[in-house]
C-alpha cells in the first residue's frame, strides 16, 4: 500500500516534469500545467470507475481517461495534436513502469519486473527515435510525431503479442488483450504513415 502511493506520486511528479520539458518552448506553464491536470484528472476518474464496475480493465479504462483528458486539453488550449500526443506518451510511461514495479515487489512477479523493464525499454527506445528520424530518408515530412506514434504502436504491438502466450500479466485483459493492443498499434502505425506523408 505505502509503495504503491510512493511510486503514483513519483510517477506524476516525473509525468508533469517531462510533460512541461516537452512543451515549455512552445507553450506557456499554465497552458502545460492545466493540460497534464485534465490529463491526470481523466486517467483517476476512469480508473476508479473501473475499479468499481470493472476491476480487471483498469488499464484500458485509465487509457480511455487518458485520452479524454488529452482532448479536452488540446481542444482547450489549442495545443497541436501530434506534439502534445507525444509529449504525453513519454511523460507517462514512467507512471505505469512504476505500477509494474510495485506490483512485482508486492507479488514477487517476475512478469511484472519484466514488464517495467520493458516499459523503460520503450523510453530508451522514444529516445534513440527522436533523436534520428530526421535522418530518416523515408520520413520525408519530418514532422514532429513521428518517435512518439512509433514507439507507441511497438508498446502495443509487443504488448498483444505477449498477451497471446502470458495473459495474466497485471494490465492485461484476458480473451480481449491481443485485439486491443493490436488494433492500437495498428492504429498509431497508420498515424505514422499518414504523418510520413505530410508536408513539414
Amino acid at each position: 500500500m505505502v509503495f504503491g502511493i510512493l511510486f503514483n506520486i513519483l510517477g506524476i511528479i516525473i509525468f508533469l516534469f517531462l510533460f512541461w520539458k516537452k512543451l515549455k518552448e512552445d507553450y506557456i506553464s499554465a497552458q502545460i500545467f492545466s493540460s497534464a491536470f485534465f490529463i491526470i484528472a481523466g486517467i483517476v476518474v476512469f480508473y476508479l470507475i473501473s475499479k468499481l464496475y470493472l476491476p480487471s480493465w483498469w488499464f484500458w479504462f485509465s487509457l480511455l481517461g487518458f485520452l479524454i483528458g488529452f482532448v479536452i486539453s488540446t481542444l482547450k488550449f489549442g495545443l497541436r495534436i501530434y506534439e502534445t500526443l507525444e509529449a504525453s506518451f513519454i511523460s507517462i510511461l514512467p507512471w505505469i513502469s512504476f505500477l509494474y514495479l510495485n506490483d512485482s515487489i508486492k507479488n514477487t512477479s517476475w512478469i511484472s519486473l519484466l514488464a517495467f523493464a520493458f516499459t523503460l525499454g520503450i523510453v530508451f527506445l522514444y529516445i534513440f527515435l527522436n533523436s534520428k528520424y530526421k535522418n530518416f530518408s523515408w520520413y520525408k515530412s519530418g514532422r514532429v510525431g513521428f518517435a512518439g506514434l512509433t514507439s507507441m504502436g511497438i508498446y502495443f504491438l509487443i504488448r498483444g503479442l505477449i498477451a497471446i502466450f502470458f495473459p495474466f500479466v497485471v494490465s492485461f485483459v484476458v480473451d480481449y488483450e491481443p485485439i486491443l493492443s493490436g488494433s492500437l498499434a495498428f492504429s498509431f502505425f497508420l498515424l505514422v504513415f499518414n504523418l510520413s506523408r505530410k508536408s513539414q
